[in-house]
Formats: structure tokens, sequence, C-alpha cells
């Protein structure tokens, strides 16, 4: 690539935009226009494509009424539920405060869609439970609240998916049943390692809950643990499009949470700023990706890069591999979504002409892509565990490399075995 060329001088300036602090979509929006400056074209494509990518698809809408039913949803009161839930399920099991970490991932998922907002809100609270008493290292507790986040944007609802959703044109509603068993495996592998790191280092047991208690905790529970059958079940009714299902779903937390679990006014205003600041920075990530996504049409690259893998005669198996290679690789530096609006579309046409399902291949994707929010060196979970237990880096990532591994072997469960995702929506009708 000629490094006086338009396009080398743009990705120049968003690299170089980012390395000064500007917020990666603003810094994309500032490359795609000096490159159109440059090629002596409509500075004024730039505001078109923004407008036009953003006011024609409602799928978009799908996304702040998501993180709306999640910020409400992270009311203190009924995380105190889910997690008293959680331990009366797993935590007499060996590891069983850590175990009990996992579990409440997978469970939180239902109302988060995001890693980063779940290592935020339970994922805080689990550091504090783990260390009260010294029971766990802070370190330990730290990499696992990290690596037990990246299960939450497998499982619906999942805004990784949303966004693959709408640059691939690929069925919402059927991407997120396909991650329910990977994201369920990626929660076995990480139990069934805590409980061989239990045996080893002797973790201490929590106290059984007596059986009397359980339909008290499971009925406290039950009303938040409705939340994915209340979405799932408007998918897949097709009583509404997934948009309308994200609305009932901020509207079926807000009553449960106003009506049963005592939801001040204050709490309400404090979740409605929260999911604004959230939806406005994703909003500007995906703005600058619709503008460099022109950019990089416009300089026919999903087209070259097709032909250039057409030529190695790539197997779909291999180029799955290599997609793999390459997404873990990029994950270690980029921030997830980034990768999800702007590389995946590169590699979506050569997918599609290898057969690859695309269903198979977004739930890989966004699996590999949630794995590099905690591989070093640039792993956005990893930085934030560290701030919040205030641990050294190097002993996180000493406690995190056993999770990476068997996370990548279930990823590599995931990418062999395409019928483990498409399992389930074939059973909800898909005939990919």
């Amino acid at each position: 690539m000629n490094l006086t060329s338009p396009f080398a001088l743009a990705l120049g300036a968003i690299v170089a935009l980012s390395l000064l602090g500007v917020p990666v979509g603003h810094a994309m929006i500032g490359g795609s226009v000096l490159y159109l400056y440059l090629k002596g074209m409509d500075m004024g494509a730039a505001a078109e494509q923004l407008l036009n990518g953003t006011y024609s698809s409602f799928l978009l809408l799908a996304i702040p009424l998501f993180i709306l039913a999640a910020a409400i949803m992270s009311n203190g009161s009924i995380l105190d539920r889910l997690l008293r839930f959680c331990n009366a399920i797993v935590g007499r099991f060996p590891g069983g405060l850590a175990q009990v970490n996992v579990l409440q991932s997978v469970v939180f998922a239902s109302m988060s869609g995001s890693a980063l907002a779940d290592a935020a809100g339970s994922g805080k609270l689990m550091q504090e439970m783990m260390t009260r008493e010294k029971k766990y290292t802070p370190e330990f507790a730290a990499a696992l609240s990290a690596v037990s986040s990246v299960i939450g944007p497998i499982l619906p609802p999942s805004i990784p998916l949303v966004l693959y959703a709408l640059v691939s044109g690929t069925s919402i509603g059927y991407l997120f049943i396909g991650g329910v068993l990977p994201g369920l495996l990626l929660g076995g592998v990480q139990m069934g390692l805590i409980w061989w790191l239990a045996k080893r280092r002797n973790f201490p047991l929590e106290a059984p809950v007596r059986l009397r208690e359980m339909p008290r905790i499971t009925r406290e529970a039950f009303p938040a643990l409705m939340l994915p059958v209340v979405l799932l079940g408007c998918l897949y009714s097709g009583i509404t499009t997934p948009t309308e299902a994200a609305g009932v779903a901020a509207a079926y937390a807000l009553l449960i949470s106003a009506a049963l679990y005592g939801m001040r006014w204050s709490d309400f205003y404090d979740s409605l700023l929260a999911s604004a600041r959230m939806s406005i920075s994703i909003g500007m990530l995906i703005a600058g990706a619709l503008v460099f996504n022109y950019v990089i049409t416009s300089e026919n690259i999903p087209a070259a890069l097709s032909r250039a893998l057409g030529g190695l005669q790539l197997t779909p198996m291999a180029f799955l591999l290599l997609v793999n290679a390459l997404l873990l690789l990029l994950g270690a530096f980029l921030e997830g979504s980034t990768i999800i609006l702007v590389i995946l579309p590169v590699l979506l046409p050569t997918a599609t002409a290898l057969g690859i399902d695309p269903v198979h291949f977004g739930v890989m994707a966004v699996l590999n892509i949630m794995i590099g929010l905690v591989t070093p060196p640039y792993g956005l979970l990893l930085f934030m565990m560290m701030k919040i237990a205030d641990v050294p880096l190097g002993a996180l990532l000493r406690e995190t490399w056993p999770f990476l591994l068997v996370m990548v072997a279930a990823l590599a469960l995931v990418t062999a075995w395409p019928d483990f995702v498409l399992v389930l929506p074939r059973l909800a009708g898909y005939t990919g």
C-alpha cells in the first residue's frame, strides 16, 4: 500500500487521533473526512452516509432500549436477590463463591448484553464479596470477574450480536438463540476450571442454603429471571419485531422494578442517565463506522480481499481458522464494537462465497471478540478490573491465562462444529 495515498493517510489520521485520546468514533469520522478531501470528493458524503445509515435502520433502536432495560435491572435490590439465588444453586460446590461469580454472569446476561456493564456492575460487587474475609486473593477475584463478564454478550440480549445483525442483515432472533449454547459452554468451562483450581488451592466452601429457604429465594429472584423468557417469547412468537421486543423488555424491567422491587424515582433517573451515556457512546461509534465503511467501499477493499483470499483456495474451515487468528490478534488491541462494525463487513463477502452460515459466523466472531476483551496487552476488561481491584497488571494476567486457555478451547469447538450453534435456531425454524 502506498503510504502517501489518501486511504493510508486517512488510516494514519485515525490511529493518531485515537492515540491522542479522541474517541474512536470521532477519529473514524475525522479520518474519513480527510480521505474525502484528499480524493476531491464531496465531504458532505460523510454526513449523508451517517444520516442514511442511522435513520434507515429500525434495528438500531433496539440498542438503547436493551441498555435501558439493563440499567433498570441493575438496581441494587435486584442484584442482591439474583446473587442469593446463584449462591443457593452453586455456592455449596468447591470454589463456591467463585462458582457464584460465573453463574451470576450467566444470569445477569439477560439484563446487560454488555461485558463492560457486567464487570462494572455485578463484577465489582463480586470482587468485594470474594475478597471479604480474605477468602480469595484480589488478583484471582479480579481475573475471574473479568473473564466471567465475557459470557453476557454471547447470551441474549447481546449488543454485539445486534451490531453484527446490523452489518450482515442476519436475523437478530436467530443470532440470539444461536448464542445460547456457546454462552453456556463458556460458563461451563470456566466453572470446570474453578472446580479443578479449588481442589488444588483449597478454595473455601460456602455454607449450604437450607432446602426450606429455596422457595423463598427463588420466588424473590423469579421476576428478574423471567426477563429473557419475555424477550425471546416476543421474538419467536412473532408478536413483535426485535426492536419492539427490546421495548417490551425495557417496559417489563421498569414494571417489575417499580412494582415488586421498590425502585425509587431517583434510581429511575440514574438509569436513564446511565443508559443515555452508553447509548451516545455506542451511537458515535456506529456513526464513525458507517462513514469509514463508505471509505472502505470506495477503495473496493472487500472485493480486493475476497479476490486475494480466493486466490489462496482456502477451505471453509481454513478460512474460519484464519479469521479466528486475525480476530484474536485484533481483539488484543482494538475495542470489540470497532471490529464488528469495520472488520467483519470486509470478511463477510468471502464467508458468504465459501458457504459459511452467517449465524454460525456471527456467533463465532462475537465469541472470539469477547475473548479479546481479556487478552493482553490491551484487553479492556483487564484494565477495568485492574482499576476496580487495585491490583498490578502482571498479577492479574497470571490468574487470567488458565481461563484464556479453556475459553480458546471452547472457541475451537464452536468453530469446528457449526451445528453446536445452529441446532437451536433450526429448531426455531431457521433454514440456513
